[in-house]
């Protein structure tokens, strides 16, 4: 079976990640993959994604503009070439255009949600509907997504399956990373987020000054950018962008925080437990299924600084088993070959559906 992907490239978010990890696990499994990059290097970077992707095959798009309607037909005389079996679409923009080009070359559509925006619950949910109408089926990454899309977006139930993320290992480094202020003996809090306020940082630079009562060496360093990065500033707050290696820093924390305010999945949740570190998040969303309260971590609630301040002071003062117990979690429920096996039998009912 050959399936092209189609996602609009802006750099490497959560999606992106994503499919960086299913495209050599469908290989495995045969699956034929190939990525319809829709690439927007005015509002981002899509090369270092290019450069991880390897030797999976791809078709770049120029897609600067939010309406081109011209490129529909022009990625469905792609697909027909190619000779696609199935189109798998991510995101918006894969969802319009790629679903668009599905429908000219006649070919079963399938569609991941990836995250429960509450825009996606307003008038969009009218666009959402009409492409849903078009999919054979449509992967949700959560149960809690899957109540969003059914219940505040309304998109019919018996087209929706659950397939989590998959993660085996930490995100592996483009790259080594930069020299930087922290001070050697910090206490590291980590935070790996775009800079916009559904993640929250604002409330963990909120709460760090009452952690820093207990414990004034511990620091956040914030990896990503973003919108929210002039706001974020405070004493033990260091801001350091997109860094080449992650990894490097989930070996150097003793937890992340990830106070989002809503959340389609959060892989930074996955890369901390396979890095065996504590997490303390926010009880939002899709959190709970990956996050369990006490066993793997800490849950608070969103927009609660001192709630938040409070569960890292005892997550410092007592990690016991979390990281632990995170990883074990992780490599149970999440791994990459459970993602990979559940995909590709969404694609053949798809496909027996048409």
């Amino acid at each position: 079976m050959r399936v092209a992907h189609v996602h609009r490239i802006r750099g490497i978010g959560g999606s992106e990640r994503h499919l960086l990890t299913l495209l050599p696990a469908l290989r495995e499994l045969g699956v034929e993959p190939l990525l319809v990059g829709l690439d927007d290097d005015v509002g981002g970077d899509p090369e270092p994604f290019y450069e991880q992707l390897g030797d999976v095959e791809t078709i770049r798009f120029e897609s600067r503009r939010d309406l081109d309607p011209p490129l529909a037909p022009r990625l469905a005389r792609e697909l027909r070439r190619r000779r696609v079996d199935l189109v798998h679409t991510h995101l918006v923009h894969g969802d319009v255009y790629g679903g668009a080009a599905a429908t000219l070359a006649r070919l079963p559509l399938v569609s991941t949600k990836h995250n429960d925006d509450p825009f996606r619950a307003g008038p969009f949910r009218f666009v959402e509907r009409a492409l849903t109408a078009r999919a054979a089926r449509a992967i949700c990454i959560t149960e809690s997504l899957r109540q969003f899309n059914i219940e505040r977006v309304g998109l019919p139930a018996h087209k929706l399956e659950v397939v989590h993320y998959g993660l085996d290992e930490s995100p592996r480094p483009w790259g080594t990373n930069p020299s930087d202020a922290v001070p050697a003996d910090a206490r590291v809090l980590l935070v790996v987020a775009r800079l916009v306020p559904q993640k929250g940082v604002d409330v963990a630079v909120r709460a760090l000054p009452l952690v820093r009562e207990r414990h004034p060496d511990a620091a956040f360093v914030v990896l990503g950018d973003g919108p929210e990065r002039a706001r974020l500033r405070g004493e033990g707050v260091h801001l350091l962008g997109r860094v080449p290696d992650v990894g490097a820093w989930l070996r150097r924390a003793e937890l992340l925080v990830h106070p989002a305010r809503w959340e389609g999945f959060g892989l930074a949740l996955l890369e901390a437990m396979l890095a065996e570190l504590p997490v303390v998040a926010t009880r939002v969303s899709s959190i709970p299924e990956i996050v369990v309260d006490g066993v793997t971590g800490r849950l608070v609630p969103p927009d609660d600084p001192q709630a938040l301040a409070d569960a890292i002071v005892g997550v410092l003062g007592d990690p016991g088993e979390l990281g632990a117990r995170g990883l074990e979690r992780a490599r149970s429920e999440f791994s990459v070959e459970k993602m990979a096996r559940a995909t590709v039998a969404v694609y053949e009912e798809a496909s027996a559906a048409r």
